[in-house]
């Protein structure tokens, strides 16, 4: 009977060795499940903040990975977060920014907070704190408000740009940034909605549709490539279409995007090429990473030459 019991006890400690578990009344010592999920991070930087992004996970039973989107550009993989004693670090090779170090975080968890150092490839170091981002779960299919028409097609009447100086103006009812310059959005701001926006774009230009400020979905032309999660109608670094749906530059063309929550669906020149997807978080260049906030529609306006015209919204009830 000894041995049938020694036997049955391994087995039982194996299965829960397996599972990532500790045996019932044993002192759990992996508290990697703290860290664990989507961070949503504002680096200070000499009093302006800028926002960022970090998720968490395991590989197996006890690596952790990780994605991380910077200020700028798109998520990139982590191949390995380090946790021990609430303290977390990583590095990752340089992607847009200056430097040809890695780029490396630092920090320390107290609760359900964040709190640390980020070191750019140049070597500038800056702080950040992070909060765990809201899951945005939607409890209801959304009924819907009347359509607002955000642009005039007269002026910029409902609009600001963002910077020192905008280059935007109205020329025949089309909204036209000649040349890089400014980001542009909408003095209002809108939870969850539906969006109908045409845009047209010369040949090696790029823009993008930020929504709620916060998720851009990838206006460039991508005729012949396949689809990434940097091209045409991808929500940027995040998402891929299902197709290239694109028209040549200099045609009009369409998105229709739905935004509940974290789930999106865009219909690219009338052909649905992203279904109802979940975004994990921010993507590069928005405005802040306060997801649990409404935001503005941003237009990116820093990439070259872009025009856009019907541009209409219908906000959810």
């Amino acid at each position: 009977m000894k041995n049938v019991f020694v036997k049955n006890f391994r087995i039982y400690l194996a299965f829960i060795i397996f599972l990532g578990g500790t045996i019932p009344g044993s002192t759990q010592t992996d508290n990697s499940a703290a860290i664990i999920g989507r961070w949503d991070i504002t680096i200070y930087d000499n009093g302006k903040e800028y926002p960022s992004w970090l998720m968490v996970q395991r590989s197996g039973t006890s690596t952790l990975i990780g994605e991380f989107v910077g200020t700028g550009g798109s998520a990139r993989p982590v191949s390995k977060v380090n946790f021990s004693n609430n303290k977390l670090s990583f590095s990752i090779p340089p992607q847009w920014e200056q430097g040809s170090n890695d780029l490396s975080v630092e920090a320390e968890l107290n609760a359900d907070t964040l709190a640390g150092k980020i070191t750019m490839p140049n070597g500038k170091a800056m702080s950040f704190g992070a909060v765990r981002a809201p899951a945005l779960t939607a409890t209801a299919t959304p009924s819907w408000q009347k359509p607002i028409t955000l642009f005039n097609s007269k002026d910029l009447s409902g609009w600001h740009a963002m910077g020192r100086t905008n280059q935007w103006v109205v020329n025949n009812g089309v909204l036209q940034s000649p040349h890089s310059g400014a980001n542009l959005v909408t003095d209002q701001t809108f939870k969850d909605f539906k969006l109908h926006i045409e845009f047209r774009y010369p040949e090696g230009s790029n823009s993008g549709v930020y929504l709620r400020g916060r998720y851009e979905v990838q206006i460039e032309a991508s005729n012949g490539n396949e689809p990434f999660k940097n091209v045409f109608s991808a929500i940027y670094g995040f998402i891929e279409p299902t197709e290239i749906a694109a028209k040549q530059p200099g045609e009009w063309q369409s998105y229709d995007i739905t935004l509940v929550g974290r789930m999106v669906t865009v219909a690219a020149n009338g052909k649905t090429v992203i279904c109802n997807r979940e975004i994990p978080g921010i993507t590069g260049g928005a405005i802040n990473s306060r997801e649990g906030e409404p935001g503005p529609i941003l237009l990116q306006g820093d990439h070259g030459p872009i025009e856009y015209r019907n541009i209409v919204i219908t906000p959810a009830k």
